[in-house]
């Protein structure tokens, strides 16, 4: 009998008024990001927002990338909770 493997969830976090729109996160991942064409800042595709924070789940498989986006921001307003 096979076992069955979880889709581990994880939540990526945008902190979005302090993104300063460069862009690294949509070039590294955009299936998950998108540059906004009214004030030039990325928007975290299908998040929730709640107090100015967006949150989406990742699954197991988007993580490791997701990290290096992470590391990759140079204002540090991304975040993986896993």
């Amino acid at each position: 009998m096979q076992k069955k493997v979880k889709n581990i969830m994880a939540k990526l976090v945008h902190y979005r008024e302090k993104c300063i729109g460069c862009g690294v996160c949509h070039e590294m991942q955009p299936e998950y990001w998108r540059m906004s064409k009214k004030d030039g800042k990325a928007n975290l595709v299908k998040a929730k927002e709640k107090k100015g924070v967006y949150i989406v789940e990742i699954g197991n498989n988007d993580i490791e990338l997701s990290n290096l986006v992470v590391a990759a921001c140079p204002v540090r307003v991304i975040k993986v909770n896993e």
